[in-house]
């Protein structure tokens, strides 16, 4: 069936304006005719209907899509069939394509992507939890609201659309820029590929450009696996490219642990918390760098020599073997062949020497041998006085991350280092509380050097939100009619979050939006239940963070009045008949 205005799908969803067309099929603006409420309705393409596993496939796919309920996730609420069209129904979400914004304006801001990483990765996790991954994890699928919420939308189609037979080529590899290498070299899928796309997604919103590129989609799948992408501009913070780079690493191992990860570091990096951010993802503080530098060795100088002291980089065990042994060869070579006859010839002239001394010596006189004055004892250099200058500790800030303070106090107590110990930032999720996540000073220090660490604080609860507003005003509340919700903006997320929502908690009434409410929406309509109270609460989410609960709204709803029963006209009374009042008298 031909989508067109004005058609209805479902004996509910009319269509109103076709918003967009894909490789998938076409997604329209519709109006669900019972609730009233506006949707997205997709509507598939014939050619995916053509496998007859491919419904059940959709109808399971489509069930597990409608149970991630996640702020950043496009709700699922409806799948349906007719005359042989298979469609979803979505929240439709105000905004554009971050696609759209990248063309328009090439590339954004370090804070801006950190932002849309972090809600995304967020949004991931929670399909991961579920058991889902996206596959297709791109600029088209993240739409931005105008308070730059992000959505992840088409979650679920893309996981089993490669599975179907197309009768067009390469519509499944229509996004291979942002495929993982496992996904190109024909791999299954895992929670880590959906981490590469978003980190390419996030390199092109720092570059403008793509980091692989080529003449046919084949070329860039190969370069996928094979070529190392270029490197980000300088002008992006060295933390966010390392942060980024690592998320789009060839081996799964190497990036972030999980999208929870990628989400966290992404949110430190925000606050400008570099050490919380390499706590949790190790290649945000440069790791590889960090490692070739730790390897580094003092080299002293030699006795008499006022040259500064040269920090050199050592190599591997391997490398270092292979040095050795070139070393040792070239030595051979360069040896000269009249190095033994020298040396004999040195020793002859020693011995004659020594032979002249002792001849003379040994020739009489006639002066008086006076004795030899007995020497004067020396104390032998052979023990070099100990030096009072403090030893010199290489320390790095690996060693340190992510320690309680009784752990980094154990390990300072047996290098001879001092701890001062800080309080710092609210730690970014309840494990990390009491953890370390910054030390002012590493590389080479003395002992019994100061060294200032930081710990994350407890995680902070955002205060109770204000109370809830009714409208009307007053009542009497009837069973059945509507009421309108409202409470003011919540501005009280500590430093560091920022609001995503509301949860609202009622009885006697039946909501017309899900939880979670979204950040930019103050007020909820409820349909009131006949009878007994509606009790209302609510709470502000910050992240992952959650309010305190506001004071409760209670109202009392009184049962609609019964419709009155309509009154039976009274019979008429028969009147007597004429012919018996004329009846004759006896």
């Amino acid at each position: 069936m031909r989508p067109t205005s004005g058609l209805t799908f479902g004996g509910r969803y009319q269509l109103l304006s076709r918003v967009a067309i894909g490789g998938m099929g076409e997604v329209w603006q519709a109006t669900d005719q019972v609730i009233g409420r506006t949707v997205a309705i997709k509507i598939l393409k014939d050619e995916y209907l053509g496998d007859p596993g491919f419904l059940e496939r959709f109808r399971a796919e489509a069930r597990h899509a409608a149970l991630v309920n996640h702020e950043g996730i496009a709700n699922v609420y409806d799948y349906g069939e007719e005359e042989g069209s298979a469609f979803l129904v979505m929240e439709l979400v105000p905004g554009e394509a971050l696609s759209t914004i990248l063309e328009r304006e090439r590339t954004l801001s370090s804070d801006q992507v950190l932002d849309i990483v972090a809600q995304t990765a967020s949004a991931l996790h929670a399909a991961h939890q579920a058991g889902l991954v996206h596959r297709d994890i791109k600029p088209g699928n993240l739409l931005i609201t105008p308070d730059g919420r992000v959505k992840i939308t088409d979650f679920g189609i893309a996981r089993i659309a490669d599975q179907v037979p197309l009768t067009a080529t390469g519509q499944v590899m229509g996004t291979v820029q942002y495929l993982s290498p496992e996904q190109a070299s024909g791999q299954s899928a895992s929670p880590s590929t959906d981490v590469y796309s978003l980190g390419i997604v996030a390199y092109e919103a720092l570059a403008g450009r793509r980091p692989f590129t080529g003449e046919s989609q084949v070329a860039i799948a190969m370069a996928q696996i094979n070529d190392a992408p270029p490197e980000l501009p300088v002008s992006v913070p060295e933390p966010v490219r390392n942060l980024v780079m690592s998320a789009i690493a060839k081996k799964p191992a190497e990036r972030p642990a999980s999208a929870q990860h990628f989400a966290r570091a992404a949110q430190a990096l925000r606050r400008g918390d570099v050490g919380g951010a390499a706590a949790i993802v190790p290649a945000v503080a440069g790791l590889a760098a960090t490692e070739v530098l730790d390897a580094t060795r003092v080299m002293p100088s030699a006795a008499g020599n006022d040259e500064t002291t040269r920090v050199l980089p050592s190599m591997g065990a391997g490398a270092a073997a292979g040095a050795a042994a070139a070393g040792a060869a070239a030595a051979k070579k360069k040896r000269s062949p009249w190095t033994w006859p020298l040396i004999a010839l040195i020793g002859l002239l020693v011995v004659l020497i020594i032979g002249a001394i002792i001849a003379v010596l040994a020739q009489p006189s006639d002066e008086p041998i006076e004795p030899p004055a007995s020497p004067t004892p020396t104390v032998t250099d052979a023990s070099p006085e100990p030096s009072d200058e403090p030893e010199e500790i290489r320390i790095t800030e690996e060693e340190f991350l992510g320690l309680s303070r009784d752990e980094v106090q154990r390990r300072f107590d047996e290098l001879g280092l001092i701890l001062d110990a800080q309080d710092g930032n609210p730690a970014p999720s309840q494990d990390q509380v009491g953890l370390s996540y910054r030390i002012n000073q590493t590389g080479l220090v003395t002992e019994g050097q100061t060294i200032r660490v930081t710990f994350y604080t407890a995680v902070p609860t955002p205060p109770q939100p204000a109370n809830l507003a009714i409208n009307p005003g007053s009542g009497p509340y009837i069973g059945g009619s509507t009421v309108t919700l409202s409470w003011p903006s919540y501005t009280s997320c500590p430093a560091g979050f920022t609001l995503s929502g509301y949860n609202v908690t009622l009885v006697g009434g039946t909501p017309q939006q899900s939880n979670p409410i979204p950040a930019g929406t103050n007020s909820l309509q409820v349909r009131l239940d006949n009878g007994g109270q509606l009790r209302v609460t609510y709470i502000a989410l910050c992240g992952d963070l959650q309010s305190e609960r506001s004071n409760e709204l209670a109202v009392p709803i009184q049962e609609p009045a019964p419709s009155p029963s309509p009154t039976p006209s009274p019979s008429p009374t028969p009147s007597p008949s004429p012919d018996a009042e004329s009846e004759p008298r006896p």
